[in-house]
């Protein structure tokens, strides 16, 4: 499916149906995946499509998860659809169409290989690629909506206007309409509109459903979940047969963790509403910061020291907001108030100049994201790095947020429904809106379509509260850039 200067793979080696080799045409904005893609791509595109599909994929999940309406849903996955996935319709004739269908379908089938592995792991992509297929289905041109449906070829049964007229009474009280002339029906198994059934809003006779087209979308979003459980456990077949794995493999490992992150960047000087960050800044700062951070930087006022770990977190998200060597060893120093500079200087400053690429390897590191904090050394005793929502207990969990000044009875309790789903960062984010309620809403009464995606790092958790907080700094200087790499944060898990 890609290529590289090894060996090239062999794209005859495919986990569907029986495909033309070479490259695939598109002539519909819509896909229903039959046939696999059969082209060579890059390693470099079959990673990045894949990961800018499963932040797609992800955060529709988080959507669900929270029980967001359709239009909710629809205002936070459209904007990243634009950025990360966009399809163009045929009437728009944009340049670059074909690549973007291109990039949807290559995307779709990588991540069909990584996230077959298990029963689990099938029904949540499932779940969230009929989500996604109905989202662009809705929206798009009808004329095209309906030539695409018409070239699936499906087998279903036109009702005939003689049962029609039979059961015109049964189908206008079945279906709540006032009339059905004009209006054409289509004869299915019940089981492939349950949906319609449990709404009761279809005919049902000798274990069959009269479908009005009006409600076609269901009869699409069935047969297109069906078809996607189908080839799921068609391709967990034929997995073990996968004989590229040390180059596919890892990176399917990886994908299959369901997470993706940003890696944050920053400039060397950074600015806050024009005001470079110092030693002294960090006290007022504080209101900014996820919940972990505050718990660092508490702990360290408290103690005057942090243990290993968590200097190491605390230090990488200080410099990612854009605090200076410098300025961090001053931070650092007047922190460690209870011992000489002879000992700081012997056994802190060279891990603090260290972070920052000043010594050792010369390795420029970068904050710490949720993923890496949720799974990578886990605090012991004594120990105050980590996730407050995943390693600390529900009571002491609660007590935090209370010291944070967030006291509503409904929101804690979704906060320990997360943590009991294993949701941490859905909980982190629960405790974002509610804490920037007034401010968000404000920025959704624009239009504004920023702040929309699911946060997944601790810096753009200070990032959106600083900006939100104070709206007169919509540009804040070097305050980050992201860029997509796959490591790994939950939206899809």
């Amino acid at each position: 499916m890609f290529q590289q200067k090894r060996r090239p793979i062999d794209s005859k080696k495919n986990f569907g149906k029986t495909a033309d080799f070479g490259q695939t045409t598109y002539p519909h904005r819509l896909n229903f995946y039959n046939l696999p893609p059969t082209a060579e791509v890059t390693l470099e595109q079959f990673e990045q499509w894949a990961i800018d599909r499963l932040r797609i994929l992800g955060e529709i999940e988080s959507c669900l998860y929270r029980n967001k309406t359709p239009a909710e849903l629809s205002a936070t996955i459209t904007p990243l659809l634009d950025q990360y996935l966009p399809l163009s319709a045929n009437t728009a004739k944009a340049r670059g169409e074909e690549e973007e269908r291109r990039k949807d379908h290559y995307s779709h089938f990588i991540l069909r290989l990584a996230f077959a592995r298990s029963e689990e792991l099938r029904n949540r992509f499932t779940r969230a690629e009929t989500v996604l297929f109905k989202l662009r289905f809705t929206t798009d041109d009808p004329r095209e909506r309906s030539a695409f449906v018409s070239s699936l070829g499906f087998d279903w049964e036109t009702v005939g206007d003689d049962e029609k007229r039979a059961l015109r009474e049964s189908l206008i009280a079945a279906t709540g309409m006032k009339s059905i002339d004009g209006e054409s029906f289509f004869k299915v198994d019940w089981e492939k509109v349950s949906d319609l059934v449990e709404q009761r809003r279809v005919l049902l006779r000798a274990g069959k459903a009269y479908v009005p087209v009006s409600q076609q979308i269901s009869l699409v979003l069935a047969e297109f979940t069906q078809g996607l459980e189908n080839a799921l456990k068609r391709t967990a077949q034929a997995l073990p047969r996968l004989d590229e794995d040390d180059r596919l493999i890892p990176i399917l490992n990886h994908l299959s963790l369901g997470f993706t992150t940003s890696e944050y960047t920053n400039s060397n000087t950074t600015t806050l509403n024009g005001a470079t960050i110092t030693a002294g800044s960090i006290d007022g700062l504080v209101q900014y910061m996820p919940l972990c951070m505050r718990h660092l930087h508490t702990t360290l006022r408290r103690d005057k020291h942090l243990k290993h770990f968590g200097r190491y977190q605390y230090n990488l998200f200080l410099k990612g907001i854009g605090l200076s060597v410098e300025e961090s060893l001053i931070f650092w120093r007047q922190s460690f108030s209870l011992m000489t500079d002879d000992q700081f200087t012997k056994e802190y400053r060279y891990n603090i100049r260290h972070a920052y690429g000043l010594q050792g390897t010369g390795r420029n590191y970068k904050p710490l994201s949720c993923q890496q904090i949720l799974t990578e050394r886990a605090p012991t005793a004594g120990q105050a790095h980590g996730c407050p929502y995943r390693h600390f207990s529900v009571d002491n969990l609660i007590a935090s947020l209370n010291a944070a000044g967030i006291h509503d009875r409904d929101l804690l309790k979704g906060v320990k429904t997360d943590v009991e789903a294993t949701k941490f960062h859905i909980a982190c984010n629960r405790v974002f809106e509610h804490a920037h309620a007034r401010e968000l809403k404000k920025e959704s009464e624009t239009g504004s379509a920023r702040f929309k995606e699911t946060i997944i790092h601790p810096n753009e958790y200070f990032t959106r509260s600083f900006m939100l907080r104070n709206p007169d700094s919509a540009a804040v200087e070097g305050m980050g850039n992201h860029q997509a790499v796959d490591t790994g944060v939950d939206p899809m898990l």
